[in-house]
């Protein structure tokens, strides 16, 4: 598979709330770390998941960035929450034809009211 392949598979399978098609894409050792979450396994990465997408009203990607280890894309996720559209930017590094790591970059200032509530 691709960068592009593997990363809109997990993508896209995070989006629908598909948390085994989600952790397919993800390697042993794997790391994420976002404003607010930090996790160096799969199943932690993912236990979160099908909270969020209940908010997730959709997604709009903005922009790919493939390369032969990396990828980024650039999108907008709008939530039925006080956060209403996120501008989000992710940068994932890959091994194998799997995610190894996933940097998630946003405003988390419209989040704090809520971030007691994020796990």
């Amino acid at each position: 598979m691709t960068a592009r392949e593997t990363v809109r598979a997990y993508h896209e399978a995070r989006f629908r709330g598909d948390v085994d098609a989600a952790a397919q894409q993800l390697a042993e050792p794997f790391s994420f770390r976002s404003p607010f979450i930090t996790s160096t396994d799969p199943a932690g990465h993912l236990a979160g998941l099908p909270g969020f997408v209940q908010v997730v009203t959709g997604v709009d990607l903005i922009s790919e960035l493939y390369g032969d280890s990396e990828a980024t894309l650039v999108y907008d996720v709008h939530t039925a929450t006080p956060a209403g559209t996120q501008r989000t930017a992710e940068h994932f590094r890959l091994e194998d034809d799997k995610i190894t790591s996933i940097l998630l970059i946003f405003d988390a200032a419209p989040w704090l009211p809520m971030s007691g509530q994020i796990t």
